[in-house]
């Protein structure tokens, strides 16, 4: 444990101005003096017998007054030196303190030693060893109180909730600094008390140099914390589907009971066996097609807040899918045949404008040209929320189409290009292919092209060409092809790679809510209905209720979660309490491995195995010895001493 060294200050005074009286000891000298100076002998022929006797009595009462001085001189300086009050202090001890404290209130510190949390240990302790008098800052992860005293926020610290955020070091650092003043003369203290998981830590953490910072590492006996990671749901042909559930941190010696609730009936329960990885894996049957508020929930003596695990299947929506095709392939009636999807396609001469209104996704697939009627129709589908796809023809009228775009986005279409190239680049980190490969995939079987359309545009690329031409660029509604796909022009539908891109853009067009959701992160769910300008949207649980942000489209409300909801469960969305469709939410698993951050790694601060040792510490170096009491009693002893003295020597 580093203890920083405590450098003593000389001697010091609280009144030195007194000190002057010390001029004052020269008057008793010259007194002094005077007593003993010199007078003239007269000899008497009649006491001849009695000068040796005298002259030893004058030695002795010159030995008398010259202790008596000395004594009184003594006693003098001490009496001055006592009201000028000497002492001795550390170097901070004289400078003003400023004192700011970061308590973790992270999900980790629900982790029990001899059964009481860290995080209510923290907080007792604090509670316990801060002075009364003391003003200090104190923050956790989401609350702050400034310039306070421990009374003023007592009640608080001790009805503290766990958080599912964290703070690293150098966010603790920012906003500390906001919390101390810009006094460059005060001593500032960071007190940083937390488990450190290693979580907290950052590459290159740069806290503030001219801060004082006291690291208290606290850590539970139990380090070991089985949770519920998460759950996947394997949708199969008959009316059964299976659940599968993820667990992490167990015991490859013990089962693990896990139990599966509809709202609050238990349907289901089985023992979760684990791997010598701490993985384990359970699987449920369940109803295919059936809404289902499911709860998984196990018993851990560890972390509680990832003991449970909410997810729902609510009935799916099928997405819309509108083709006007001048095409005889069938690779659009292929790709979406599926249960999914409600597919219709259309010859531009069969089509019914008023159709396109109620379509979540419009595939313009192989038009010679786009009539200005549709032009219309289609800009303002798009702008109400649509996604729109547009497949070129080999033979286009490229100024109809680029009438359309240069209406919905920066984008031209310019010359045809013929030359016999591939596909050979895919953007991994585009929207349509972000979670489709496991990993970056650079030996597939390049599809190819014979004829392609050169684009000027501000839409991301998705796919590129040998040359670095855009294949198809696109993103939030709007997706173009500058390549005809025609099999005699280019074998991409008979690419496996033509099923993710497809499959992606229409279900971008429709966000289907998720079998749940993680708090903390940005999600977005469509939700099919149909309100007036005054109307909304509201989210509620057991009494809670909140407004989220939301869109408005024909049909349908595009609403989004961000800062909201701070709690896990099963919420629904209500128009005018009417339920329209459950959403689940869970906390973040990043708390759930309790791995902790080597503190001895970390430089320029002060580490403490505990609360009190810190507050022990920072008294120390706030001391200052007091001498003046032992001056009051040298004087008194002087004091005596002359009358001792007084009395003694004749």
């Amino acid at each position: 444990m580093p203890i920083f060294d405590q450098e003593m200050l000389g001697m010091q005074f609280k009144h030195p101005e007194i000190l002057w009286a010390l001029f004052l000891l020269v008057i008793p000298i010259l007194i002094h003096l005077f007593q003993l100076r010199r007078f003239t002998k007269t000899p008497f022929t009649n006491v001849a017998m009695l000068q040796k006797v005298v002259s030893e009595s004058r030695k002795s009462n010159t030995l008398k007054k010259w202790l008596l001085l000395i004594t009184r001189l003594l006693l003098l300086v001490a009496i001055i030196i006592a009201f000028a009050q000497p002492f001795i202090a550390t170097n901070t001890a004289l400078q003003k303190k400023e004192t700011v404290v970061y308590l973790d209130d992270s999900f980790s510190m629900q982790a029990k030693n001899n059964g009481i949390s860290l995080l209510e240990k923290a907080v007792q302790d604090f509670i316990k060893n801060i002075g009364a008098d003391t003003e200090f800052s104190l923050f956790t992860n989401e609350k702050t109180f400034s310039n306070v005293r421990v009374s003023d926020i007592q009640n608080s610290l001790l009805s503290l909730t766990f958080s599912h955020k964290q703070l690293n070091l150098n966010e603790i650092g920012l906003k500390a600094n906001t919390l101390f003043s810009q006094n460059q003369g005060t001593v500032k203290n960071l007190i940083v008390i937390s488990d450190f998981q290693e979580r907290i830590s950052v590459a290159n953490p740069e806290l503030d140099s001219r801060l004082q910072v006291h690291f208290v590492p606290l850590q539970a006996r139990e380090l070991q914390n089985i949770s519920i990671d998460s759950v996947f749901v394997d949708d199969a042909l008959n009316d059964q589907s299976t659940l599968k559930v993820f667990l992490t941190g167990g015991n490859e010696d013990e089962a693990l009971p896990i139990s599966l609730y509809n709202d609050d009936e238990l349907i289901a329960k089985t023992a979760a066996k684990f791997k010598s990885n701490g993985d384990g894996e359970v699987e449920f049957t369940i109803p295919t097609n059936e809404a289902l508020n499911g709860r998984l929930s196990i018993i851990d003596n560890s972390l509680g807040y990832d003991n449970r695990f909410y997810f729902n299947i609510n009935s799916k929506e099928k997405i819309k899918v509108l083709a006007i095709s001048a095409s005889d392939s069938d690779y659009l009636n292929r790709l979406f045949r599926g249960d999914e999807f409600d597919f219709q396609k259309y010859r531009l001469n069969q089509l019914d404008y008023s159709d396109l209104a109620s379509q979540n996704v419009v595939i313009l697939d192989a038009q010679l040209s786009i009539p200005t009627s549709l032009q219309n129709i289609l800009r303002t589908f798009k702008n109400d929320g649509g996604t729109l796809i547009i497949v070129p023809s080999k033979n286009s009228d490229i100024s109809s189409y680029n009438s359309l775009l240069s209406s919905l986005s920066s984008t031209q279409f310019q010359e045809k290009v013929v030359a016999d190239v591939q596909l050979t680049s895919i953007t991994f980190e585009h929207p349509l292919y972000r979670n489709v490969f496991e990993k970056e995939v650079t030996n597939f079987q390049y599809p190819s092209v014979k004829e392609y359309f050169k684009i000027q545009t501000s839409l991301p690329t998705a796919l590129s060409l040998s040359g670095g031409d855009p294949f198809l660029v696109g993103n939030n509604g709007l997706y173009v092809f500058t390549v005809p796909l025609e099999l005699e022009n280019s074998n991409f539908i008979n690419s496996p790679l033509i099923v993710p891109t497809f499959y992606n853009m229409a279900q971008s067009s429709l966000q289907m809510p998720q079998t749940y959701q993680t708090l903390g992160k940005p999600n977005t769910v469509d939700i099919s209905a149909e309100i007036g300008n005054d109307d909304i949207l509201k989210v509620a649980k057991d009494g809670y209720e909140f407004i989220p942000l939301q869109q408005t489209f024909p049909h349908r409300v595009r609403v989004s979660f961000d800062q909201n909801p701070t709690e896990d469960g099963i919420y629904s969305v209500l128009q005018n309490q009417q339920v329209l469709q459950n959403i689940s939410f869970n906390y973040p698993r990043t708390e759930s491995q309790l791995k902790y951050l080597d503190i001895g790694s970390l430089e320029n601060m002060n580490s403490m195995d505990s609360i009190p040792e810190l507050f022990e510490y920072l008294e120390a170096e706030n001391n200052i010895t007091a001498y003046w009491k032992w001056f009051v009693i040298l004087a008194l002893l002087l004091a005596l001493i002359e009358v001792l003295i007084q009395k003694i020597v004749t």
